[in-house]
This record gives structure tokens, sequence and C-alpha cells, in this order.
């Protein structure tokens, strides 16, 4: 038998015929990831803290819109749209409100190991705009750390970090796929990849068009170019330059009141404030460099420059501030960004025992023009805030990983250290112009113990402190606030991986410290006290058959509240049990598909009244995809397969629905998209050996 597979060492082994196969246990060896790569690398191949998706649904799926990438995660992830157009998602995970990614602990996503998160974003700390220009035929594969377990991740990585990895070439020199659907939905992707010696490359060209299940069509205009050069420059020396350019275009319907809704007053897909939206361009240049040594060990340099022009019009309260203008603003977020990685990784023997040693460093910089402005039918009349910020994150890291009792016993420690320097020049009010500096250590810890070779069942304890910056206009307001936060987080678990059947189960508690929290809606600083939640989470995978499989997992969070309270306040705005489900078939009579089962629970929206809700849900989506000649594939999708009607994000706060009614505090909401089916063909030409 021979083993071979990504980041795998090829391992050849001899079976007699009277040898016993039952159970059988081989142990692998991972050799270094390729040059884009930066999770934790291990000597195992089950890692619990890591949770992998490979290329297959990426591949096999139509996304009839950008937001859809992030809900194939799982993961106890759970996101949903609260402007019903192109804005990023709103981000909620183990208790956890993270609003567009950077608050509340942070979920950090990087794509090629280029930030994705934006600190001091014009509509909110740690927003995911930039991952509107991602293509999801490009992506190769996703690494989700369910936690800030490794110290090569720092700023907004305290509920974890989602790594994707883009493609380097593809397996046909020309590949197109055109799709269309409900709603008005568009789509079309080609890609030209020639085959080169030492060398692989592509260009891509996306375009997508929506008007959406609204009243106020969407008019959504999404077009994205992507690009890749690697050249091997001999057999150890690597050289990629990779670009990315995007831009979207679209209205929304915004938040709309829920009693509205209920009194018949307002269609679910209707609309109060016509002119939301937006309009953002994005820019990416990286250049990525590998050097393998003969000893095993490696060095990766990598380097960035991005550059982004965001305008997002909203007016989420209507008439409660202005009766005559209405409140409607404009938030402008304009930035160039400069970053830099660095990381050595060296295997050897310590103590007579396998060890890997990595050292690293990054360094990400940002000049920022940010402002608030109050308008018209996205006409500018007056200025709220205006400021220019420069924002600097240098960081260091090392994490030593070593294998006792010939590898039964996994041992990992890191130590990381960010400085932040954090200077802004007020337009508006020059008295709260500034510079602050702030520094944060955070240690992991990591242990993994298989009891026997014979039982793949694996013990595991892992902690990990994670950071998240504050917004630099909130930082220098109010200088004896907190500049970065922190996230205390504890795992103990166990994984079992048997035949056809793999299970792990761990328990989590998750210790936020106090929180600074600018808003960028209307200029404002929360503060948030100290937090903890806690809970469990459950994940398996089954073979049913040879062609068909189930996975599935929940993670439910027992308590999450604000330390300290009494009579106690709670934690709100994010569901304590988040759910999935699915079953896979593949390749039966040329048919691959999935039927896919996502839920939340119903989540408290006021942290000291129990009763003012927002409402859960479940819903079934269905994919599947057929190869009719070697050169064209057939595909079909539905979302929402049962038409169930449901609301993907919830907020409560005050409105004024019209001049001279009165102000009422209320849940506003985004409706979730109702059944929806697209098809498509894709066509390749042109395959490579």
């Amino acid at each position: 038998m021979r083993f071979e597979g990504q980041n795998i060492a090829p391992l050849e082994r001899s079976i007699g015929a009277s040898d016993s196969a039952e159970n059988l246990r081989i142990r692998i060896t991972y050799v270094i990831p390729p040059i884009n790569a930066s999770v934790v690398i291990t000597d195992t191949t089950l890692d619990p803290t890591i949770e992998r998706r490979n290329d297959t649904i990426y591949k096999n799926t139509l996304f009839s819109r950008d937001d859809q990438l992030l809900q194939t995660l799982a993961a106890g992830i759970n996101a949903g749209q609260h402007e019903g157009g192109g804005k990023s998602l709103e981000i909620r995970r183990f208790g956890f409100n993270a609003d567009h990614g950077g608050v509340g602990g942070g979920v950090k996503i990087l794509v090629d190991n280029i930030q994705q998160n934006q600190g001091t974003q014009g509509h909110g700390q740690g927003y995911l705009g930039q991952l509107k220009s991602l293509t999801p035929e490009l992506v190769q594969d996703i690494d989700i750390l369910n936690g800030p377990f490794s110290a090569q991740y720092g700023d907004f990585s305290g509920l974890g970090v989602v790594q994707i990895r883009l493609k380097e070439s593809l397996p046909d020199q020309l590949t197109f796929r055109i799709q269309g659907g409900s709603f008005k939905t568009f789509r079309s992707f080609i890609a030209y990849s020639p085959t080169l010696k030492d060398a692989d490359a592509f260009i891509t060209y996306e375009a997508s068009r929506t008007d959406g299940p609204f009243l106020n069509p969407l008019r959504y205009q999404r077009d994205n170019v992507t690009g890749n050069y690697s050249r091997r420059l001999d057999e150890n020396r690597t050289l990629s330059f990779k670009l990315n350019f995007g831009r979207n275009d679209f209205f929304s319907s915004g938040q709309i009141p829920l009693d509205e809704v209920s009194a018949g007053r307002l269609d679910r897909f209707g609309f109060i404030d016509p002119e939301n939206g937006g309009r953002i361009k994005t820019g990416v240049f990286g250049a990525y460099y590998k050097n393998e040594f003969k000893d095993g060990s490696m060095f990766k340099l990598d380097g960035s420059v991005s550059r982004s022009l965001f305008d997002l019009f909203s007016n989420f309260t209507f008439f409660l501030n202005d009766e005559v203008n209405g409140d409607e603003v404009q938030q402008h977020d304009s930035r160039l960004q400069e970053a830099a990685n660095a990381q050595y990784l060296r295997p050897f023997k310590l103590f007579g025992q396998q060890a890997l040693f990595i050292a690293g460093g990054n360094f990400l910089a940002s000049q920022i023009n940010v402002g608030l402005y109050q308008s018209v039918a996205r006409n500018p009349i007056g200025v709220t805030t205006q400021s220019f910020a420069d924002i600097t994150n240098a960081a260091g890291y090392v994490q030593q990983g070593i294998d006792f009792l010939n590898g039964r016993l996994r041992v990992d420690g890191g130590l990381r250290y960010d400085y932040f320097r954090f200077s802004v020049d007020d337009r508006v009010t020059p008295e709260l112009s500034g510079t602050e500096g702030a520094f944060r250590f955070q240690p992991k810890l990591n242990l993994a113990y298989t009891p026997s070779d014979n039982i793949p069942a694996t013990i595991y304890l892992n902690y990990g402190r994670g950071i998240s910056s504050q917004d630099a206009r909130g930082i220098v307001r109010d200088s004896s606030g907190p500049k970065v936060s922190t996230t205390d987080f504890y795992q103990a678990g166990t994984a079992y991986n048997h035949q056809r059947f793999s299970l792990s189960a761990d328990l989590f508690l998750i210790d936020r410290s106090n929180e600074q929290v600018y808003i960028p809606d209307d200029g404002s600083i929360e503060f948030a006290g100290p937090s903890r939640a806690y809970g469990f989470e459950v994940k398996n995978s089954i073979r049913l058959t040879r062609l068909l499989a189930f996975d599935g997992g929940i993670t439910r969070v027992m308590n999450a509240f604000y330390r300290g309270t009494l009579p106690r306040i709670y934690v709100d705005s994010a569901p304590h049990t988040v759910a999935n489900g699915g079953l896979t078939l593949s390749n039966w009579r040329g048919f691959t598909g999935s039927l896919r089962y996502r839920y939340i629970s119903n989540y408290r929206l006021d942290g000291e009244d129990a009763s003012i809700r927002a409402s859960g849900f479940d819903v079934l989506d269905f994919s599947m995809s057929k190869r009719l000649r070697r050169w064209v594939d057939f595909n079909l999708s539905i979302d929402n397969l049962t038409n169930k009607r449901y609301f993907e994000t919830q907020n409560y706060f005050e409105s004024r629905l019209r001049p001279g009614d009165p102000v009422i505090s209320r849940i506003h909401a985004t409706p979730g998209y109702p059944f929806g089916l697209t098809i498509g063909f894709t066509f390749h030409f042109a395959a490579k050996d």
C-alpha cells in the first residue's frame, strides 16, 4: 500500500496475507506546507484544534450570493446579512457577536496570508468587506482554528482564525462557467491557466448580477479579477505573485421594523429608505518567497499592498434624530495598507524526540481617511466625523512543539508579542487628535495525548490568549479606556477516528476582558465589561456507504454573561445553539450532490430583559452536479429548499418611522432569502496532464 496526500510524506507499507488488518493504524509524517500556508504544523493526522475544508464544495456548488462562502464554514460560525445586499456579514460565534469581524473577540480571516479584517473601518472595527472580491472557484482549501491557539495569529483572533488558500494553477487551460436563476440572478466565471515550464499561473474574471427578492431591487453588480504567477527558481526556491481587483455596487432595504411587518403595513421584503446601499472598490498585490533547506527547515517571506475605497449609505433609525432630513448617513473609508510576514520553520530532534520550532514576525501599516456624514438621497449635507488615521501593528512570535512517548504525547507552546501605534488627526474636532500606543503578550499551550496506537483516540487540552485592537478614534478620544482587549480561551476534549466513523467533543470556557467599542454609526463610544461564556461542541462524520456520507456538528453555549454584574447582565445578540449537518453523495452514476441543514436557536437581544428575543431558524440547501461530457458539467443549487420564512439578522434599538411618529424601541431585521433556484454549466477545455 502507498499513502500520499497534501503535506504528507509518501509512505509505502507491505502487509502479508496472514497479517491482521483490523483497525489498521499507519503512522505518517507531515511535511512543511506551501509558502502561503500559515496554519499550525503538527505531525498527527488528527488535530482537533483545526477543521479543514477542501475544494469539493467550491467546485460543485453554484454561489448565487457572495456571502454564501462564509456559510459553508459551519464550525459553530453563524453569519447573517443585515443590510440585504453587498455589505459584509455580521458574524456570531461561541455566544459572542463579532459584528463584522472585529469586536467581541473577533474572528480573523486571511486569504493567502493577507488579513481581511480592517481596523478603524468606516462601518465597524475589523470589517471584512475585502472578502467580497474572493471568487469561490479559486479556493484550494480552508483551515479553521477553533480558538486563539497558534502564536502565528494576533489581532482579531480571539474567537478563532479562518485561513483561506487559493489555487496556484487550474486543472484546465480554459474554464468557463455561466449560471442564472431566481431574482434576476446572473453570474459568469472565466479562467485561463496556461501550461508553463517550472511555473504555475492563471488569470480569472468573475461577474455577478442580482436584484434579490426585495421590493427595492438590489441592483447588485460585482466584478472581480484575480491572477497568480508562481515560479520555481530551482528545486528549493519558489517565487510567487498574486493580484486581485474587485468592485461592487448595490442598493439595499436595510433592517426593517418587525412590528410593521407583523401588522401587515410593511412587506417582509419591503423597505423604508430606498437609498440604502453602497459602492466598494478594492485592489491587492502580493509577493511570496519560499526557500527550503536540505536539513528540512524552511524560510518564508511575503508582502502585500492593498488599496480600498468604501462608501456605505445606511438609515437605521429613519427619523429618530432628524425629523426633517431623516437619519441617513454616509460612512466613508479609503485606505492604503502595507503588510509583511516572515517565518522560519525547523524540524529537529530534541532529547531524542521529534520537534518543530517556528519563529516569525508580522507587520501591518494602514493609512486611512475615515468619516461619517449626514446625507439625503446619497448626497452629503453635513459632517459628523472626519479623521485621518495611521495605525501600525508589529509583532513577533515563537512556537515550539515536541513529541514524547513515541509520538503519542504532543506538547506545543508559544508566545506572541504585538505592539500597536494609533495616530489620529481629527479634522472636525482637532482636540480629539493624538497618538497612543499599546502592547500585549499572548501565551499559548496545547497538549494532545493518544493513549494507545491501537485505539484511534486523542485527548487534548488547549489554552490560548487572543487579542482584538480597538478603533483608533475611540482610543485617542478616551485614552483611559482599553486599547487592546484580550480573550482567554480554554478547551478540553477528545477526538476519535475509527474506520468509517469520526467524532470529536470538547468543553470550552472563554473569558473576555473589558472592551471599548467605537460606534461608527454615530461616532459614540460604548464600553463592554469583562464577560464569560462556556459550553460544549460535538462534531462527527460517518461514511454510511461507499457513496454516501453524513457530517454534522453542534455548538452549545450554556451561558454568556458579564462578570461582576448583580443582578446578572447577559451577553446578547448571538445564538446559544448553532448546528449544521449534511448528506453528501459522491459519484453515483455521474452525480455528486449534497443536502445541507443549518440551525440557530432563538436568542436574547437585551442583556437585562430575556423577553426581547430574536427568532431562530432552520434552513435546508441543496446542490448537485453531473458531468455530461468530459468537457462540460451541469450544476444545480437550491437555496432554502422548504421556502422557510426567517430573518438572517435581528437587532433591538430605538427608531422613529415617520416625522411626528412616537419613538419606539423595537426589533429591526433583514429577511433571509426564500426558495431560490440556480442552474449553470461549466465548460472545461484543454485539460492539463
